[in-house]
């Protein structure tokens, strides 16, 4: 820990958050829409959809086993961001398939360990991380919604490939600030004392499957993390059929994050009150209320009402994800949390966003005719998908403890 007051360190590590999401920010919701435009066929879409996954499932490794070990956070942020953004400046003039997946395959797998390696670096220069870390993540929600401003301008109403592209220098120029802003942040040495433990961590966080509410809740997080991710497959294209501008599309997605910081203040309080269960429950049915939505009222005439219905992100995410990260870190054994956390991550940011990417661009080439999708029959999947996770949760779900004791921390 360095002489520098908490304070600054504390707005230094926000900050750092807002550009480390706003690099994925900037490129997640247009990627898919982006390659239909380069006529990018399903299964193309489903190899670049996975990308991310891939490297979430290498990351987890990566990060733990050797960035963690042999550099400091700060110099390992700082060149990885410098390649990326190499990477995906290169993504953006990439037309054809090979070229374009290489790319950002690149891209992601140098990406994908900088999340967990901003998040230690946050913990190891806090004094408190269970207080402030809350107030540190939280800068990267905000720039998640900041970034989807600037395309306002930068896209017209019906922009093409060529102007979309933009999505991909945009991150490209925030990977480059972050690179630089990097070397300004606190030095935090190589972890030098983390042992072979954490593998004998994660074999017995595997082994907490046997365990049946343990498996449920394992089972459902798959599947609500298939459905969240496929909603960022399609939402781009959707918005624009219900009369929502392609330069308007990413700012009307980021109300579902300014919902999610709301959602965040009062989430403690709900697990109190309904507990584990009731509050999961709830976190799904906010995907099945919007698919359900999506389905029956997605019509220029409704717009208002697609606009509305965003704010359900924010249950969706912080009453299911946050509520399973939460569950983790109350209810398993303390020796095996890390890695048991890093299992559920790795659903819900590698498996669930490969299965998606797999699943929803061939729902959209299936309810295609003419040129025309069939919104109401495709959103009808990941509905009932999401009402099969709640029958799942509400009949065979029964963790040990009701709820959270003490003071909810997240």
């Amino acid at each position: 820990m360095t002489d520098v007051p908490q304070s600054t360190i504390k707005n230094k590590l926000f900050l750092m958050m807002i550009l480390e999401i706003a690099i994925w920010g900037a490129w997640q919701i247009k990627i898919f829409s982006y390659m239909g435009m380069l006529g990018f066929n399903p299964g193309q879409q489903w190899l670049v959809g996975s990308s991310f996954g891939i490297a979430s499932l290498v990351g987890i490794f990566f990060s733990n086993q050797f960035a963690d070990r042999n550099f400091s956070a700060e110099r390992f942020l700082a060149f990885s961001h410098v390649v990326g953004g190499v990477a995906l400046v290169a993504t953006a003039f990439q037309t054809s398939f090979w070229p374009f997946f290489s790319c950002f395959l690149v891209y992601c797998l140098l990406y994908v360990p900088t999340i967990s390696v901003t998040n230690s670096l946050a913990f190891a220069n806090l004094k408190d991380p269970a207080k402030d870390f809350g107030f540190v993540r939280m800068g990267g929600t905000i720039g998640w919604i900041i970034v989807s401003w600037p395309f306002i301008f930068l896209l017209s109403e019906k922009a093409g490939a060529a102007e979309t592209r933009w999505v991909f220098i945009v991150a490209g120029i925030i990977s480059f600030v972050l690179a630089v802003f990097s070397l300004t942040l606190p030095h935090t040495p190589p972890r030098k004392d983390v042992a072979d433990a954490d593998k004998v961590a994660w074999i017995k966080a595997l082994k907490l499957l046997g365990n049946p509410f343990v498996l449920i809740l394992f089972i459902v997080t798959f599947i609500d993390s298939t459905i969240h991710n496929g909603y960022f497959v399609v939402i781009d294209g959707f918005l624009q059929k219900v009369g929502i501008s392609a330069n308007m599309s990413m700012v009307v997605s980021s109300i579902g994050q300014v919902a999610e910081i709301v959602t965040m203040l009062i989430l403690g309080t709900v697990l109190k009150r309904l507990g584990w269960k009731t509050t999961l429950i709830l976190g799904i049915f906010g995907h099945a209320a919007r698919f359900g939505i999506f389905a029956f009222f997605g019509t220029p005439e409704n717009q208002w009402l697609i606009i509305a219905v965003q704010v359900l992100h924010g249950i969706c995410y912080a009453f299911f994800f946050v509520t399973v990260y939460i569950f983790v870190d109350a209810v398993f054994p303390k020796d095996i949390r890390a890695s048991a956390q890093g299992l559920f991550n790795l659903l819900i940011l590698g498996v669930g966003m490969v299965v998606a990417s797999k699943i929803f661009p061939q729902l959209l080439a299936e309810y295609t005719k003419d040129g025309v999708v069939d919104y109401k029959q495709l959103f009808l999947v990941p509905t009932g998908m999401a009402l099969a996770g709640i029958l799942l949760l509400a009949l065979f779900f029964r963790p040990p403890t009701h709820g959270p004791e003490g003071e909810v921390k997240h």
